[in-house]
């Protein structure tokens, strides 16, 4: 990770340029979504987020998906502005927000789990070949996550460290499981909620790298080696913030040439 790019885009001052902030955390929603299924592209996420149109012959619940992630990503936003230390309710209530609609009631030989209001899985779960946690390790887990970052959370943290510490708490939370759904984008946003809360650009998982993902978190776990998927995440931030950059220096310094011309 060459932490000079996150010095160059804060001087650059990109974050302040008018709609920069909400065209990112469309971005954001849009890659973090089609991860997890969604087939809205990147101009119908941000047709539907701005003017509220679904598009056509595609399932609702993908444009729900969409809806609820960038309603997730506000609150997450606002509360890092508040800068309201991580707990495990934050944690429930970043993942109840993002599944508002499209999550659903499971009825298990423990009791009922409402997903829609961030509850804890009562039940085993597996994705392919991996076994996550016992269902009754949840709790613990997710408490002494969330405790750990309250406790790293230090005002004085180098640069370094609050990347890492984002993409750490990213890679744990993924790997704990303790929802029925949204796990993938509820650990996204906790790493983006960590990003903005130390005022950092905040970092996308692109769709195209979804394969090298995956295979990054399972290698990390079979070697437990959290370099593994630090370094992954380092080369994820380092792709997007240098194509913020050079958007941002292509618009201040247009190319040598015919340059933009009025067309009739």
């Amino acid at each position: 990770m060459d932490l000079k790019l996150i010095e160059k885009y804060k001087a650059l001052g990109i974050a302040d340029v008018i709609d920069h902030e909400k065209f990112n955390n469309i971005s954001i929603v849009h890659h973090s979504t089609v991860l997890e299924g969604s087939t809205l592209t990147e101009v119908e996420t941000q047709v539907l987020i701005d003017e509220g149109l679904t598009p056509k012959g595609k399932p609702l619940a993908h444009s729900l998906m969409v809806t609820d992630h960038f309603s997730a990503l506000q609150f997450a936003l606002k509360e890092a502005n508040n800068k309201r230390p991580v707990s495990v309710p934050l944690i429930q209530e970043l993942n109840s927000l993002l599944i508002r609609n499209t999550g659903l009631v499971y009825n298990t030989a423990l009791g009922t789990v409402d997903a829609t209001k961030g509850e804890f899985r009562k039940g085993n779960v597996t994705a392919g070949d991996t076994y996550f946690p016992n269902y009754d390790k949840v709790v613990p887990l997710t408490k002494n996550l969330a405790d750990a970052i309250f406790k790293a959370m230090k005002p004085d943290l180098s640069l370094l460290e609050q990347v890492k510490l984002s993409f750490d708490a990213h890679y744990n939370l993924v790997s704990i499981h303790p929802f029925y759904d949204g796990n993938g984008r509820t650990s996204r946003l906790l790493m983006n909620y960590i990003q903005a809360y130390y005022k950092l650009p905040l970092a996308i998982v692109h769709q195209q790298s979804k394969v090298d993902y995956i295979e990054a978190l399972k290698e990390t776990r079979a070697k437990e080696d959290i370099n593994i998927f630090r370094n992954f995440m380092g080369k994820e931030y380092s792709m997007l913030l240098k194509e913020e950059i050079k958007k941002f220096e292509e618009t201040i310094k247009p190319k040598q040439g015919r340059g933009f011309h009025l067309l009739f």
